[in-house]
């Protein structure tokens, strides 16, 4: 196990690795650059590529990237003068993560406890209901529901603020917006491994042997349904928790996904890379956690990579 967990880390570096360079390559291969729509004379504009290192050949670039990165500095930020990214990143994304935590309990708790309702009444008016909130949040775009929840709850309604970070009566709002998604996932990812589960000859042994129902559904049921949701529990946590710029914006939420998108519309190198960089480490960091954690819900899955070592 211990040598496998190795083998798994060494992987994620390398994947960020491949990660940074590749964003590296793509955002030099776009014409132009991040003073080529402010209006500058030659010299300034001399002088500000000098001070953030874009007068250097390219390959000096990459090589400086690495360097810093190794030291975990991000660099200086081109449009937000005087901040770095490591700065802007340490103010904003406790914001987005408290907002993604929110969301994620929120949409994790509903959408297991909806997949295993629907699963045990399959053809039945609950499973019905559950498949219909599970479509509703995939087709419609959170911020639609972010519209609705605004105009119902908040202006007409007045139950809830419609914008603004102050309180958690402030965040209810935008963590079901952003949730909803998310729980539709689970919904159906946790019904479908459910019905799946529950079809096995292992189950009608453990009827036979006399088990009561909640038993069956929570010892050998769910236990061993839940493991293809684990699955993508490490994208989503990353994804939820980096913040969402639309649903930001509507909230008057101070985030991460306002530097995360504008960044790459401004030709902010260093906040391109730096959040990329942070947004891939995150990514991949919490999907190295989930594999780990495949081995503490299924035993199976421990001896099999012990074999391994």
């Amino acid at each position: 196990m211990g040598r496998y967990v190795l083998r798994r880390f060494g992987f994620m570096l390398l994947s960020l690795w491949v990660i940074v360079t590749v964003s590296f390559i793509l955002m030099n291969a776009v014409p132009g650059g991040p003073f080529t729509s402010v209006k500058l004379t030659p010299l300034v504009e001399k002088q500000l590529e000098r001070k953030y290192g874009l007068d250097k050949p390219k390959w000096q670039q990459y090589t400086t990237l690495l360097k810093n990165l190794l030291h975990l500095d991000l660099g200086l930020s081109i449009r937000e003068r005087g901040r770095s990214v490591n700065d802007i990143i340490k103010y904003t994304f406790p914001t987005s993560a408290a907002l993604g935590i929110e969301a994620l309990v929120f949409a994790v708790t509903i959408g297991l406890a909806l997949g295993i309702i629907a699963a045990l009444y399959r053809g039945q008016a609950l499973d019905y209901i559950a498949i219909i909130i599970a479509v509703i949040g995939v087709s419609i775009p959170n911020f639609i529901v972010a519209s609705i929840l605004q105009y119902i709850l908040g202006y007409k309604l007045k139950l809830l603020p419609i914008a603004r970070w102050e309180s958690f009566k402030h965040t209810i709002l935008p963590a079901f917006a952003l949730g909803l998604g998310t729980l539709a996932t689970m919904t159906r990812m946790m019904r479908s491994s459910m019905l799946e589960v529950l079809n096995q000859d292992y189950i009608r042994t453990a009827k036979a042997k006399g088990l009561n129902s909640a038993q069956i559904v929570w010892k050998h049921g769910v236990r061993n349904a839940i493991l293809p949701v684990v699955t993508i529990l490490g994208p989503l946590i990353a994804g939820i928790t980096t913040g969402t710029l639309v649903i930001e914006r509507m909230f008057g939420i101070p985030g991460l996904g306002k530097y995360f998108v504008e960044s790459i519309y401004n030709r902010d190198y260093p906040m391109i890379m730096g959040t990329t960089v942070f947004y891939s480490a995150l990514l991949l960091f919490m999907t190295f956690l989930v594999d780990i954690a495949y081995g503490l819900i299924d035993p199976r899955i421990r001896i099999a990579r012990g074999k391994e070592d």
